[in-house]
């Protein structure tokens, strides 16, 4: 027993050290965006590059006036607003309606040579196509009618600052980027929201390096539905989000197939240049996960045990091995437990997360291993996922995997 004491405690060390050390190497080379030296305008060769900003939205009524008065308050000039009311049931589409009614058409986007409806347009969806999900369907189709040089895909609950699409772009143009994600601010408001995002964010730590994003050698990518800028001629040469017509992850597999095909991808924090609040309670977090989980397990039941396995050995580990272990053995549990404590004070530093919630840790690995076996059982039970009212098949959703 003294042995499998020793041989865990190792492990979980060596996990948690390497995490840290590596990310405190390379997270100062994600460049800030809300940076003074990003407060200028962008500089190509074509002068400011127009942007089509597309904002897919099904029963957002709540949000949805807010965040696109927030987009048409933008300090850009060169740019458009292509809202898709994906099949609403609720009042979004009227709101979308009443926005553009009461928007400014832009004289001098109109006298550059796009004189549709001045900056902002309104697409309305009232069925979906066989083998299209309907996130996927709306940013397509909205795509297709845009006029930019660059597409920026985001969603409908996410509040822009006025001079976050002009830091980004004068970013993009200046390193130069093909595919630039930007983290959002999240809003967080409940205890159990502070607890559930600490514990996404500290396991986004394994399962994705976004300082590697940027080195063409590694299969590291990123991608955040609340923020990806690609320029068109990039999205068009990766086949579109027709490529992407049935994936559950959208944002992630765009990064995916972006970075696949050997363009220039980075990720940049904005602090608080957009923001969002994900859910509302730990429960509200749990019942977003479930739609995503089984997906980002490729809908294998045997990974996804797995996965459930590991992540219980790799977060209860560390504070099990320190009470159940004895004399030099309680040493690397000490090691891990300080590890991950760490990351939890860089988050108190970046997402304004109190450190403290690291003694939560435990209750949130419990959380969100029941959301994994929960998003699992599920989507095989209901031989598909249900995603805001509509039913998507699981032979459908394997079949349109990347």
């Amino acid at each position: 027993m003294v042995y499998f004491y020793w041989i865990a405690g190792v492990i979980l060390a060596l996990a948690w050290v390497s995490r840290i050390v590596d990310a405190a190497l390379g997270m100062p080379s994600v460049a800030d965006v809300s940076r003074p030296e990003w407060d200028c305008n962008p500089v190509s060769t074509a002068g400011n590059p127009r942007v089509s900003i597309i904002v897919p939205a099904r029963n957002e009524q709540e949000i949805i006036e807010q965040a696109l008065t927030a987009l048409l308050a933008l300090d850009y000039e060169n740019y458009e607003v292509i809202a898709v009311n994906d099949r609403s049931t609720d009042s979004t589409g009227e709101i979308m309606e009443r926005v553009k009614k009461n928007s400014h058409v832009s004289q001098k986007v109109r006298d550059m040579g796009h004189p549709d409806s001045g900056n902002f347009r309104v697409i309305h969806h009232t069925e979906l196509p066989a083998g299209w999900l309907g996130k996927t369907h709306a940013m397509w189709s909205a795509a297709k009618r845009a006029t930019g040089d660059w597409l920026l895909f985001t969603d409908a609950d996410v509040l822009f600052k006025p001079d976050s699409l002009r830091r980004a772009l004068a970013y993009a143009e200046a390193v130069p980027a093909d595919h630039v994600v930007m983290f959002p601010r999240m809003i967080m408001k409940r205890p159990g929201e502070f607890m559930m995002i600490a514990f996404f964010h500290t396991m986004f730590m394994f399962g994705h390096r976004p300082w590697k994003v940027a080195d063409p050698s590694t299969d590291d990518h990123m991608g955040v539905g609340a923020f990806n800028l690609v320029r068109r001629s990039v999205y068009e040469s990766v086949g579109t989000y027709a490529a992407l017509r049935m994936e559950v992850l959208d944002d992630m597999k765009l990064g995916k197939v972006v970075k696949k095909a050997g363009f220039a991808q980075r990720n940049v924090f904005g602090g608080d240049l957009i923001s969002l609040r994900w859910a509302r309670g730990a429960r509200g977090i749990v019942n977003n996960l479930t739609k995503n989980f089984f997906a980002v397990l490729s809908f294998q039941w045997w990974r996804t045990v797995i996965a459930a396995f590991g992540l219980a050995f790799l977060n209860f580990g560390p504070f099990l091995g320190v009470f159940l272990a004895h004399g030099w053995a309680r040493v690397p549990y000490a090691l891990a437990l300080a590890s991950m404590f760490l990351i939890y004070v860089g988050m108190s530093w970046r997402l304004k997360i109190p450190a403290y919630y690291f003694l939560l840790h435990p209750v949130s690995t419990a959380l969100f291993i029941y959301t994994l076996l929960r998003s699992m059982i599920l989507t095989l039970w209901n031989d598909g996922i249900e995603w805001r009212g509509t039913t998507y098949p699981l032979a459908e959703l394997r079949k349109g995997m990347v």
